[in-house]
Protein backbone atom coordinates (compact mmCIF):
# COMPACT_ATOMS: atom_id res chain seq x y z
CA UNK A 1 0.00 0.00 0.00
CA UNK A 2 1.56 3.36 -1.02
CA UNK A 3 0.04 6.25 0.32
CA UNK A 4 1.22 9.29 -1.85
CA UNK A 5 0.22 12.62 -0.90
CA UNK A 6 -2.73 14.68 -2.73
CA UNK A 7 -2.13 16.95 -5.69
CA UNK A 8 -5.53 18.20 -5.30
CA UNK A 9 -8.57 17.75 -3.10
CA UNK A 10 -9.50 14.31 -2.84
CA UNK A 11 -11.56 12.20 -1.11
CA UNK A 12 -10.93 8.66 -0.43
CA UNK A 13 -13.03 4.68 -0.36
CA UNK A 14 -11.28 2.75 2.09
CA UNK A 15 -12.86 -0.75 1.03
CA UNK A 16 -11.42 -4.08 -0.11
CA UNK A 17 -12.26 -4.04 -4.02
CA UNK A 18 -12.80 -0.33 -4.22
CA UNK A 19 -11.92 -0.25 -8.17
CA UNK A 20 -15.30 -2.88 -8.46
CA UNK A 21 -17.65 -0.15 -7.24
CA UNK A 22 -19.80 1.94 -8.95
CA UNK A 23 -18.86 4.90 -7.18
CA UNK A 24 -15.44 5.04 -9.07
CA UNK A 25 -17.85 6.02 -12.18
CA UNK A 26 -20.68 8.01 -9.92
CA UNK A 27 -18.45 10.45 -7.90
CA UNK A 28 -17.33 12.24 -10.68
CA UNK A 29 -20.88 12.96 -12.23
CA UNK A 30 -21.55 14.16 -8.65
CA UNK A 31 -18.94 15.83 -8.19
CA UNK A 32 -19.76 17.95 -11.26
CA UNK A 33 -23.34 17.94 -10.56
CA UNK A 34 -22.49 19.54 -7.17
CA UNK A 35 -19.91 22.14 -7.88
CA UNK A 36 -17.17 19.99 -5.95
CA UNK A 37 -13.29 20.24 -7.95
CA UNK A 38 -12.16 16.84 -5.94
CA UNK A 39 -11.42 13.47 -7.05
CA UNK A 40 -11.42 10.10 -5.72
CA UNK A 41 -9.10 7.67 -4.83
CA UNK A 42 -9.48 4.11 -3.80
CA UNK A 43 -7.45 2.37 -0.40
CA UNK A 44 -7.45 -1.50 -0.71
CA UNK A 45 -6.98 -3.35 2.47
CA UNK A 46 -7.98 -6.98 3.74
CA UNK A 47 -10.85 -7.44 5.64
CA UNK A 48 -9.04 -7.91 9.07
CA UNK A 49 -5.61 -6.76 7.86
CA UNK A 50 -3.04 -5.97 10.31
CA UNK A 51 -3.45 -2.95 12.40
CA UNK A 52 -0.29 -0.72 11.36
CA UNK A 53 -2.05 -0.86 7.88
CA UNK A 54 -5.18 1.00 9.39
CA UNK A 55 -2.57 3.47 11.47
CA UNK A 56 -0.95 4.60 8.23
CA UNK A 57 -4.30 5.38 6.28
CA UNK A 58 -5.73 7.66 9.55
CA UNK A 59 -2.28 8.94 9.87
CA UNK A 60 -1.56 9.95 6.56
CA UNK A 61 -5.16 11.29 5.94
CA UNK A 62 -4.93 13.31 9.31
CA UNK A 63 -1.89 14.81 7.82
CA UNK A 64 -1.72 15.37 3.90
CA UNK A 65 -3.44 18.78 3.66
CA UNK A 66 -5.12 18.00 0.40
CA UNK A 67 -6.90 14.38 1.83
CA UNK A 68 -10.06 16.00 3.16
CA UNK A 69 -11.53 12.70 4.02
CA UNK A 70 -12.69 8.92 3.66
CA UNK A 71 -15.51 6.59 3.26
CA UNK A 72 -14.84 3.08 5.23
CA UNK A 73 -17.03 0.20 4.38
CA UNK A 74 -15.40 -3.51 6.03
CA UNK A 75 -12.93 -2.12 8.02
CA UNK A 76 -15.84 0.43 10.21
CA UNK A 77 -14.81 -1.48 13.52
CA UNK A 78 -11.43 -2.42 13.01
CA UNK A 79 -10.26 0.69 11.83
CA UNK A 80 -11.43 2.28 15.34
CA UNK A 81 -9.56 -0.36 17.09
CA UNK A 82 -6.33 -0.03 15.56
CA UNK A 83 -6.10 3.93 15.31
CA UNK A 84 -8.70 4.95 17.81
CA UNK A 85 -5.91 7.35 19.29
CA UNK A 86 -5.19 8.90 15.80
CA UNK A 87 -8.46 10.76 15.85
CA UNK A 88 -9.28 14.24 17.68
CA UNK A 89 -13.57 13.58 18.27
CA UNK A 90 -16.47 11.12 17.22
CA UNK A 91 -19.60 11.82 16.46
CA UNK A 92 -22.10 10.31 18.62
CA UNK A 93 -23.03 7.57 17.20
CA UNK A 94 -19.95 6.42 16.33
CA UNK A 95 -19.36 6.93 20.43
CA UNK A 96 -21.96 4.61 20.47
CA UNK A 97 -21.14 1.83 17.70
CA UNK A 98 -17.41 1.78 18.30
CA UNK A 99 -16.99 2.50 14.46
CA UNK A 100 -17.09 4.62 11.85
CA UNK A 101 -18.08 4.82 8.11
CA UNK A 102 -16.95 8.38 7.69
CA UNK A 103 -13.82 10.30 8.34
CA UNK A 104 -13.40 14.04 7.71
CA UNK A 105 -11.34 17.00 8.96
CA UNK A 106 -13.21 20.46 10.75
CA UNK A 107 -10.32 22.50 10.88
CA UNK A 108 -7.09 20.82 12.15
CA UNK A 109 -9.21 18.34 13.99
CA UNK A 110 -10.10 14.99 12.52
CA UNK A 111 -12.92 13.33 12.58
CA UNK A 112 -15.10 9.85 12.82
CA UNK A 113 -18.58 9.71 12.27
CA UNK A 114 -20.87 6.39 12.00
CA UNK A 115 -23.30 7.25 9.32
CA UNK A 116 -25.18 3.78 9.05
CA UNK A 117 -27.96 4.49 11.68
CA UNK A 118 -28.56 7.55 9.57
CA UNK A 119 -28.13 6.17 5.65
CA UNK A 120 -29.31 2.34 6.80
CA UNK A 121 -33.16 4.11 8.38
CA UNK A 122 -33.11 6.19 5.04
CA UNK A 123 -32.73 3.15 2.72
CA UNK A 124 -35.08 1.61 5.11
CA UNK A 125 -37.49 4.08 4.94
CA UNK A 126 -37.42 3.83 0.91
CA UNK A 127 -37.92 0.34 0.79
CA UNK A 128 -40.89 -0.08 3.43
CA UNK A 129 -44.22 1.31 2.47
CA UNK A 130 -45.27 4.14 5.02
CA UNK A 131 -46.46 2.61 8.32
CA UNK A 132 -45.55 -0.63 7.78
CA UNK A 133 -44.66 -1.95 11.22
CA UNK A 134 -47.56 -0.24 12.45
CA UNK A 135 -50.09 -2.41 10.04
CA UNK A 136 -48.14 -5.45 10.19
CA UNK A 137 -46.91 -8.40 12.85
CA UNK A 138 -43.87 -8.56 10.65
CA UNK A 139 -40.58 -9.77 11.89
CA UNK A 140 -36.96 -8.35 11.33
CA UNK A 141 -34.46 -11.47 10.78
CA UNK A 142 -31.02 -9.86 10.41
CA UNK A 143 -28.45 -12.58 9.13
CA UNK A 144 -25.28 -11.12 10.29
CA UNK A 145 -24.09 -9.12 13.44
CA UNK A 146 -21.42 -6.97 12.20
CA UNK A 147 -21.32 -3.39 12.18
CA UNK A 148 -24.89 -2.33 9.61
CA UNK A 149 -26.53 -4.79 11.49
CA UNK A 150 -25.35 -2.87 14.65
CA UNK A 151 -26.80 0.71 13.25
CA UNK A 152 -29.97 -0.52 11.67
CA UNK A 153 -30.56 -1.95 15.41
CA UNK A 154 -29.58 1.92 16.79
CA UNK A 155 -31.53 3.50 14.31
CA UNK A 156 -35.28 1.35 15.48
CA UNK A 157 -34.28 1.85 18.89
CA UNK A 158 -33.92 5.86 18.22
CA UNK A 159 -37.35 4.97 16.81
CA UNK A 160 -38.85 3.15 19.50
CA UNK A 161 -37.11 6.03 22.00
CA UNK A 162 -39.29 8.59 20.08
CA UNK A 163 -42.68 6.47 20.13
CA UNK A 164 -42.56 5.35 16.53
CA UNK A 165 -43.56 1.62 15.89
CA UNK A 166 -41.14 -1.17 14.70
CA UNK A 167 -41.11 -4.37 14.34
CA UNK A 168 -43.14 -6.72 16.92
CA UNK A 169 -39.95 -9.02 17.22
CA UNK A 170 -36.04 -8.93 15.87
CA UNK A 171 -34.19 -11.80 15.45
CA UNK A 172 -30.50 -11.61 14.79
CA UNK A 173 -28.49 -14.39 13.86
CA UNK A 174 -24.15 -14.69 13.91
CA UNK A 175 -21.77 -17.60 12.94
CA UNK A 176 -19.51 -15.92 16.02
CA UNK A 177 -21.24 -15.52 19.56
CA UNK A 178 -18.59 -13.00 20.20
CA UNK A 179 -20.13 -10.35 17.99
CA UNK A 180 -23.99 -11.73 19.60
CA UNK A 181 -22.54 -10.74 22.56
CA UNK A 182 -20.84 -7.31 21.49
CA UNK A 183 -24.34 -6.12 20.11
CA UNK A 184 -25.99 -6.86 23.15
CA UNK A 185 -23.71 -5.02 25.55
CA UNK A 186 -24.22 -2.46 23.28
CA UNK A 187 -28.20 -2.52 23.56
CA UNK A 188 -28.13 -3.04 27.16
CA UNK A 189 -25.30 0.29 27.10
CA UNK A 190 -27.97 2.49 25.60
CA UNK A 191 -30.81 0.75 27.66
CA UNK A 192 -32.73 -0.52 24.25
CA UNK A 193 -35.79 -2.00 25.06
CA UNK A 194 -35.85 -3.37 21.38
CA UNK A 195 -37.70 -7.10 21.31
CA UNK A 196 -34.40 -8.68 20.02
CA UNK A 197 -33.63 -12.03 20.51
CA UNK A 198 -29.57 -13.36 19.58
CA UNK A 199 -28.96 -16.72 17.63
CA UNK A 200 -25.74 -18.38 17.53
CA UNK A 201 -26.01 -19.69 13.55
CA UNK A 202 -22.72 -22.07 13.50
CA UNK A 203 -23.89 -22.70 10.06
CA UNK A 204 -26.37 -22.23 7.36
CA UNK A 205 -29.31 -24.54 8.15
CA UNK A 206 -29.92 -22.81 11.78
CA UNK A 207 -30.35 -19.48 9.43
CA UNK A 208 -32.94 -21.66 7.32
CA UNK A 209 -34.84 -22.18 10.31
CA UNK A 210 -34.65 -18.78 11.44
CA UNK A 211 -35.97 -17.38 8.14
CA UNK A 212 -38.18 -20.19 7.73
CA UNK A 213 -40.39 -19.51 11.13
CA UNK A 214 -39.97 -16.19 10.57
CA UNK A 215 -44.04 -14.05 10.01
CA UNK A 216 -45.85 -13.43 6.82
CA UNK A 217 -44.26 -10.11 5.51
CA UNK A 218 -41.40 -10.25 7.29
CA UNK A 219 -38.35 -8.52 6.92
CA UNK A 220 -35.12 -10.99 6.31
CA UNK A 221 -31.75 -8.98 5.57
CA UNK A 222 -28.53 -10.36 4.70
CA UNK A 223 -26.40 -8.21 6.66
CA UNK A 224 -23.05 -10.45 6.44
CA UNK A 225 -21.24 -9.05 3.52
CA UNK A 226 -21.67 -12.81 1.74
CA UNK A 227 -21.81 -12.68 -2.16
CA UNK A 228 -19.85 -9.38 -2.17
CA UNK A 229 -16.87 -9.72 -0.10
CA UNK A 230 -17.01 -13.43 0.14
CA UNK A 231 -18.67 -15.76 -2.20
CA UNK A 232 -22.13 -17.58 -0.62
CA UNK A 233 -24.73 -16.64 0.76
CA UNK A 234 -26.12 -17.08 4.75
CA UNK A 235 -28.69 -19.43 3.48
CA UNK A 236 -29.23 -23.06 1.94
CA UNK A 237 -30.82 -23.21 -1.27
CA UNK A 238 -33.65 -25.34 0.45
CA UNK A 239 -34.89 -22.31 2.62
CA UNK A 240 -38.56 -21.04 2.17
CA UNK A 241 -39.07 -17.85 2.96
CA UNK A 242 -42.79 -16.36 4.73
CA UNK A 243 -45.28 -15.77 2.89
CA UNK A 244 -44.94 -11.98 1.64
CA UNK A 245 -41.79 -11.17 3.10
CA UNK A 246 -38.99 -9.16 2.08
CA UNK A 247 -35.64 -10.07 0.98
CA UNK A 248 -32.98 -7.11 1.39
CA UNK A 249 -29.37 -7.60 0.66
CA UNK A 250 -27.49 -4.65 1.94
CA UNK A 251 -25.04 -5.17 -0.90
CA UNK A 252 -26.32 -4.06 -4.08
CA UNK A 253 -23.10 -5.56 -6.20
CA UNK A 254 -21.53 -9.49 -6.40
CA UNK A 255 -22.95 -12.79 -7.04
CA UNK A 256 -25.67 -11.86 -4.75
CA UNK A 257 -26.57 -15.47 -4.43
CA UNK A 258 -29.13 -14.49 -1.10
CA UNK A 259 -31.77 -12.78 -3.55
CA UNK A 260 -31.05 -15.45 -6.01
CA UNK A 261 -32.37 -17.58 -3.51
CA UNK A 262 -35.34 -15.73 -2.68
CA UNK A 263 -36.40 -15.32 -6.65
CA UNK A 264 -36.32 -18.74 -6.47
CA UNK A 265 -39.31 -18.94 -3.73
CA UNK A 266 -42.34 -20.51 -5.61
CA UNK A 267 -44.87 -17.76 -7.04
CA UNK A 268 -47.25 -18.64 -3.98
CA UNK A 269 -45.10 -16.89 -1.46
CA UNK A 270 -44.83 -13.48 -3.04
CA UNK A 271 -41.30 -12.88 -1.99
CA UNK A 272 -40.21 -9.51 -2.23
CA UNK A 273 -36.05 -8.60 -3.39
CA UNK A 274 -34.36 -5.70 -2.77
CA UNK A 275 -30.90 -4.96 -3.35
CA UNK A 276 -28.46 -2.39 -1.84
CA UNK A 277 -28.73 0.37 -4.28
CA UNK A 278 -30.89 2.78 -2.38
CA UNK A 279 -28.17 2.05 0.63
CA UNK A 280 -25.29 2.75 -1.59
CA UNK A 281 -26.46 6.16 -2.47
CA UNK A 282 -27.89 7.04 1.00
CA UNK A 283 -24.28 6.08 2.39
CA UNK A 284 -22.61 8.04 0.08
CA UNK A 285 -24.21 11.22 -0.13
CA UNK A 286 -24.27 11.48 3.62
CA UNK A 287 -20.61 10.95 3.84
CA UNK A 288 -20.17 13.54 0.43
CA UNK A 289 -22.20 15.37 2.69
CA UNK A 290 -19.69 15.22 6.32
CA UNK A 291 -16.67 15.68 4.24
CA UNK A 292 -17.37 18.49 1.81
CA UNK A 293 -19.06 20.01 4.33
CA UNK A 294 -22.15 20.91 2.27
CA UNK A 295 -25.72 20.42 2.33
CA UNK A 296 -27.43 17.46 0.00
CA UNK A 297 -31.19 16.11 0.40
CA UNK A 298 -31.88 12.92 1.45
CA UNK A 299 -35.48 13.25 -0.43
CA UNK A 300 -37.06 15.63 -2.99
CA UNK A 301 -36.01 16.69 -6.48
CA UNK A 302 -32.02 17.53 -5.79
CA UNK A 303 -31.60 13.91 -4.11
CA UNK A 304 -33.93 12.28 -7.10
CA UNK A 305 -31.28 14.01 -9.47
CA UNK A 306 -28.30 12.44 -7.66
CA UNK A 307 -30.02 8.91 -7.99
CA UNK A 308 -30.84 9.27 -11.74
CA UNK A 309 -27.19 10.20 -12.51
CA UNK A 310 -25.67 7.24 -10.56
CA UNK A 311 -28.27 5.14 -12.42
CA UNK A 312 -27.49 6.50 -15.55
CA UNK A 313 -23.78 6.14 -15.40
CA UNK A 314 -23.61 2.60 -14.14
CA UNK A 315 -26.70 1.77 -16.37
CA UNK A 316 -28.22 0.43 -13.21
CA UNK A 317 -31.91 -0.45 -13.76
CA UNK A 318 -34.84 -0.13 -11.52
CA UNK A 319 -37.40 -2.00 -11.23
CA UNK A 320 -40.64 -0.41 -11.57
Amino acid sequence: MTLLPAVEPTMYFVGVTTNKSSIMKVFPAWAEELGLDATLKGIDLPPGAPSQAYRDVVGFLKSDPLSLGALVTTHKLDIVSAARDLFDEFGADAQILHEISSISKRSTRLWGNAMDAVTSGLALEAILPENYWENSSADLVLLGAGGSSLALTLYLHQRAAAGLPGPKKIIVTNRRKLRLDEMRAMHAGIGSTLPITYVQAKDESTNDEVVSNASPGSLIINATGLGKDRPGSPLTDGVTFPEEAIAWDFNYRGDLVFLDQARAQRPGLHVRVEDGWVYFIHGWTRVIADVFKIDIPTRGADFDRLSEIAQHVTKKEIPS
